[in-house]
């Protein structure tokens, strides 16, 4: 049971994934146009008007990106029709309980209410039901992947054998989508009432606030539940949208020189009446930048230093290839992982410090903002976004925070001999193996390792990814040795349930994936 449920997650996982992998494209187009025109948003150059309203054309829609993405990824076979459904039943939902359908079933006309009533009726969270609701998107997903895995290959009686099959598949999402929305019609009001209680709860905490997203984000990360706290946070599920704002930038700015009250303000409603977004939106993102930058890149360091001195080169070329990842593009799992399970103490020193990170970058109001991770490359982007406020703050901070991390690991790691890589009783063929997947030219001899330290291809049952993680299910967990998956250099191997492998790559993990698919489908390999 336990192994059914981690693969469902990690199906899961993955095509989430598919949607979210969209967002760098909106940061990209939007970071690029306010470069052009940082101070006009557009209305200077038509290039920049251009880029920006196509990196609007992702943010506002996420809505239909997650039930299109996850009805696609969770589907057996990942066909073209649980795409198609994923989008039907999202556009069926949404017509039937935005904010309009809902006051006509109600018999409310809304522009007519006022004080009480007004409160009462936004407090619902209809208004929230639209293009951009990433919740709704994500419940229509779901469903429209069981009903094709359900019912795709349903053969219907002759008269109608035309909609038998796949192209049953749509029509039946459409009808499901009816029941979701008269569910949700139902609990949506509860439902947006506890996550709105919860994200502004935390939100007005202040710079403790900030803290505490950041410090459970990274508790989060081994479970892949993060994602689930990010949703509140980042998106306008509660109406907080602390990524979708800072990415409108302008557009943001300009909805809060509009705003008469707390309920129209994309930030802090203050006592004096006014709508402040600059140095608050972006209150959950800026300060991960020292952490990714530096922080973590400087505990690498201290890693590296503190192996054995046999393993150092080993070490030496795992530590740089995952510095240079987080530090660029905020990949920070191949080093994370390098040490979350074999120093936990570790982990929750990094922790603790993402989540001070957080909340002295939001006390300070010093803010940034990306759109894939909180690398060199989304800080180079947000910078001239005029909801950016003090951007370089977070580097001097990052001076700091690298010789933070390095003092402290290095002074744990010596002090309470923690097993950090290349260190102790780590097993020793493996950490002389040197074949680090940094400096791998030969991707298909790392794939051949990985197969074989998983017990052969007759011993894997299933095989996927995500952003950084080959994903495996194997039909005998005691088949699988660690040792004989690590000489491949990978970042680190996890093993979530019995039968449930995660094998830890970093950016490269699609190509990985392809040839151990290719391969898989080799005879030969299948003969081993």
């Amino acid at each position: 049971m336990k192994d059914r449920v981690m693969e469902t997650m990690q199906r899961f996982s993955k095509a989430l994934l598919g949607a979210v992998a969209v967002m760098p494209v909106a940061a990209i187009l939007m970071g690029v146009g306010y470069w052009i025109d940082p101070t006009g948003w557009g209305a200077n150059s038509i290039v920049a008007a251009v880029l920006i309203k196509a990196g609007s054309a992702v943010l506002d829609n996420l809505g239909w990106l997650f039930a299109i993405a996850l009805a696609f990824g969770l589907a057996k076979d990942s066909n073209g029709a649980a795409a198609l459904s994923g989008f039907l039943g999202f556009a069926t939902v949404k017509v039937l309980i935005n904010a309009g359908s809902v006051a006509g079933y109600k018999g409310i006309d809304v522009g007519a209410l006022e004080g009480d009533a007004a409160i009462a009726w936004a407090s619902q969270g209809w208004n929230a039901i639209g293009d951009g609701n990433v919740f709704v998107g994500i419940f229509v997903g779901i469903l429209a992947a069981w009903v094709y895995n359900r019912f795709h290959a349903t053969r219907l009686p002759d008269f109608l054998a035309f909609f038998s099959g796949r192209r049953l598949v749509p029509i039946l999402t459409s009808l499901f989508c009816i029941v979701l929305a008269g569910i949700l019609f139902l609990v949506w009001p509860l439902l947006y009432s506890l996550l709105f209680k919860f994200g502004t709860g935390v939100s007005d905490m202040g710079p403790l606030g900030s803290g505490l997203f950041g410090f459970f984000n990274r508790l989060l990360i081994p479970t892949g539940l993060h994602h689930a706290l990010n949703q509140i946070f980042y998106f306008n599920v509660v109406g907080i949208n602390d990524l979708g704002y800072f990415l409108g930038g302008g557009e943001t700015i300009a909805t809060a020189a509009a705003a008469t009250d707390a309920a129209s303000c994309p930030g802090l409603w203050t006592a004096a009446g006014t709508c402040e977004v600059v140095g608050v939106i972006g209150r959950f993102q800026a300060g991960y930048f020292p952490v990714m930058m530096f922080g973590l890149p400087g505990a690498a360091l201290a890693m590296a230093l503190r192996a054995d001195d046999k393993r150092k080169k080993m070490v030496w070329s795992l530590m740089v290839a995952g510095a240079l990842a987080s530090f660029f593009t905020g990949v920070t799992e191949p080093l994370e992982f390098a040490f979350m399970f074999v120093a936990p103490l570790l982990y929750l020193v990094h922790a603790l410090l993402t989540g001070l990170s957080m909340a002295i970058a939001a006390a300070f109001h010093w803010t940034a903002g990306y759109g894939f991770s909180a690398g060199f490359v989304d800080m180079l982007l947000s910078a001239r976004n005029p909801i950016a406020n003090q951007w370089w703050m977070l580097l001097v901070m990052g001076v700091f925070y690298f010789a933070i991390y390095f003092g402290l690991f290095y002074f744990l790691i010596g002090k309470l001999n923690l097993k950090t890589p290349g260190r102790g009783d780590e097993d020793t063929e493996a950490a002389d193996a040197g074949a680090t997947l940094a400096d791998a030219s030969d991707m298909s001899a790392v794939a051949a390792q990985i197969i074989t330290g998983l017990g052969g291809a007759d011993n894997i049952d299933t095989i996927d990814y995500c952003a950084t993680r080959l994903r495996v299910s194997t039909k005998e967990y005691t088949k699988v040795k660690e040792a004989q998956i690590k000489k491949a250099g990978v970042a680190g191997v996890i093993r979530p349930s019995q039968k449930t492998v995660q094998v830890v790559i970093g950016p490269q993990v699609q190509f990985v994936y392809d040839e151990v698919e290719r391969q898989l489908k080799t005879p030969a390999v299948k003969k081993d």
